[in-house]
């Protein structure tokens, strides 16, 4: 004959097993619940951008102002990581000098010379606009920054 307290200690792991299978099945439920949620509103803010992102192009368009390089007829430079290293060292300055030209940090400049990055669109124009500059131009708009 089975001892009374090991009937009854099966018994309570048993019920315990069923207990948190209960508790486990609910939970699993309430998480399954709120990542349809997450869904749900991922999908509402990528909505909500793109809205955005409508208006404000019919604004400025409304207002008369591009909305970007392409539209405004602005050539969109060429950028290469190559390009901006040659020129950066043929002006014999260093990243952060460099970096204050085009109105970017000095590790920007490191990382657009590794290829880590690319420019913004904004920060392609500006850089399209000192691209050419010499040493000498390049020099005196380092001081007048600075000034």
């Amino acid at each position: 004959m089975p001892n009374l307290n090991t009937v009854l200690g099966e018994e309570i792991r048993r019920l315990a097993r069923k207990e948190i299978r209960a508790q486990v099945g609910a939970t699993q439920k309430t998480v399954a619940k709120y990542r349809s949620e997450i869904a749900e509103l991922k999908r509402r803010i990528s909505d909500l951008e793109r809205r955005l992102n409508y208006v404000e192009k019919q604004e400025k368009k409304r207002l008369g102002q591009p909305a970007s390089a392409e539209e405004s007829g602005a050539k969109r430079p060429r950028f290469s990581p190559g390009w901006v290293k040659k020129h950066r060292e043929k002006l014999g300055i260093s990243a952060a000098d460099y970096g204050q030209l085009v109105g970017v940090s000095g590790l920007t400049i490191y990382n657009w010379e590794k290829g880590d990055s690319n420019p913004r669109e904004k920060q392609l124009l500006a850089w399209g606009e000192i691209r050419n500059l010499g040493k000498r131009e390049a020099l005196k708009r380092l001081e007048m920054l600075e000034d």
